[in-house]
């Protein structure tokens, strides 16, 4: 309860003694009065200075009455306190955060302000607020000593550049602590600056990168939503690796070749971790091995991988099996939707009805090998596909965006009857789709000098392309601007 409050609404009970008491003053004070009218009366001048006396009481009540106005609408000392004190005790500390007595009408029920209202006259001037600094975000990663103070010495070196800290993470080695930070830093503090203040502070193998604001989710909600991105989707693993681990390479080697040959890539079921290297098992055979060569991986790091690598294994094969129906320029209809490993004999088929110059363009191989491919292609492990079949259930196109350690590559084939269709151009462009949703920075298609109806497709993506020409192959790098990839189809009509 404020003072405000105890002042204006506690009574104290009446009681009769304080009646007598007054009354008895009273009467004292008129018998005084009385005696003294009586003796200055009674003399030559003691009318006028009955008068007199009357004025000068009237006077200095007057001045009393405005001295006392004055002073009471005069804003209080710097830091003085509710009680006239210099000093801001408790109480005053918690009215100036909950704003109780300032006059806002805050507080509790019954309470009124004390603070001055516009009715007793103006507040005192708001200072001007500070000048906004540009601020850039930095993720920062350095290893400190295991001994207490440690942190505590590098966040102050950090307060006396002005550095502010979002988040921090760490984690724990046999020697030393590995802290990361995500960091808002006044853009005028250089990152070379930033790196040696944190070594004069105790911090070793100190590593510095630009961050955005996709970084500002803490990393028990990113690796939450990692994790349901896999359970929906088996080609997301290694997807969701990338995004939990940073900027790194990920190859994925089956335990067989499309030749049938084994490859000799094997892992232990607790997975292997050295320095910049971890090699997981891939639950559906072979090894994923990733790759950091920047910077180490840390136990909890590979503890994490290994979890999302665990809880791929259990759900097992899964892709979504959203659709979406075209109606192309002839009028006939073609769905557009996720293939895996089950429409192995459809794609197969598919392959019978291609002609050999068709199946070269794509492979760029010999024909014979074209069906040895395909469990590898439509395995979601290695990318996503996406498949145009007739009303009839005929498959007639193939798709394919596929991981290739740290890039991205489509590819597309078409059976020969339906090419020039638009069929190619549809499935580009929502493969383009889904690599950008998937956070990839470009995508590249290997085909010959000659195919031109892929550099067609490739061109009508509207989107920066490259080109590189050697001994006949064509590469054509497109790389995904944001502002151009809007206007391809959206991700959940891309046969999510």
């Amino acid at each position: 309860m404020t003072d405000a409050t105890s002042t204006k609404t506690v009574r104290r009970p009446h009681h009769w003694r304080r009646d007598v008491t007054e009354l008895a003053a009273l009467f004292t004070a008129v018998a005084v009065a009385d005696a003294l009218a009586n003796l200055i009366g009674h003399q030559p001048d003691g009318p006028f200075l009955l008068v007199a006396s009357a004025v000068v009481l009237a006077v200095t009540a007057g001045f009393h009455t405005w001295w006392a106005r004055r002073h009471s609408h005069a804003p209080p000392p710097a830091g003085a306190g509710r009680d006239g004190s210099d000093g801001g005790g408790p109480e005053s500390a918690l009215h100036a955060v909950s704003g109780i007595g300032t006059g806002t009408g805050a507080g509790t029920e019954g309470s009124a302000p004390v603070g001055p209202s516009v009715a007793e006259g103006p507040a005192s001037a708001t200072p001007p607020a500070p000048a906004v600094e540009d601020t850039v975000l930095w993720r920062m990663r350095t290893t400190v000593r295991d001994v207490p103070g440690s942190l505590a010495a590098l966040c102050g070196a950090l307060a006396r550049h002005r550095v502010d800290i979002l988040t921090l993470q760490t984690h724990p080695l046999s020697r030393g602590t590995v802290d990361e930070f995500l960091l808002r830093a006044p853009a005028r503090l250089p990152a070379r600056q930033l790196s040696r203040t944190v070594s004069a502070a105790g911090g070793s193998s100190t590593w510095i990168e630009r961050a955005d604001a996709h970084d500002l989710v803490d990393a028990p909600t990113r690796v939450l939503g990692l994790a349901t991105r896999t359970a929906l989707d088996a080609s997301e693993l290694p997807l969701a690796l990338r995004q939990l681990l940073g900027r790194c390479t990920i190859h994925s080697l089956p335990a067989v070749s499309v030749t049938g040959r084994a490859t000799g890539g094997s892992a232990p079921v607790e997975g292997v971790l050295e320095e910049t290297v971890m090699r997981l098992r891939d639950p559906s055979g072979g090894v994923l091995t990733i790759e950091r060569p920047h910077l180490p991986f840390t136990p909890t790091e590979f503890a994490r991988a290994r979890a999302l690598v665990e809880l791929d294994a259990r759900l097992g094969p899964r892709v979504p099996r959203g659709k979406d129906v075209l109606t192309l320029p002839e009028g006939n209809e073609i769905t557009v939707r996720r293939a895996d490993r089950e429409d192995l004999p459809a794609a197969r088929a598919m392959h019978g009805r291609c002609s050999e110059q068709t199946l070269r363009l794509r492979y760029h191989g010999p024909v014979r090998d074209a069906d040895r491919y395909l469990d590898h292609l439509l395995s979601p492990r290695f990318g996503r596909t996406l498949a145009a079949q007739t009303a009839s259930g005929r498959l007639v196109a193939l798709g394919h965006l596929l991981w290739d350690g740290d890039e991205t590559e489509v590819a597309l084939l078409v059976e020969d009857d339906w090419q020039r269709r638009g069929i190619g151009s549809e499935l580009l462009g929502r493969l383009v789709a889904l690599a950008a949703e998937a956070g990839c920075e470009s995508v590249y298609a290997v085909t010959r000098a000659s195919n031109t109806g892929m550099v067609a497709a490739m061109r009508a993506l509207s989107l920066p392309l490259d080109y590189q020409i050697e001994e006949g192959t064509l590469v054509v790098t497109a790389r995904l601007d944001a502002a151009a990839v809007r206007s391809l189809p959206p991700y959940e009509q891309a046969g999510r």
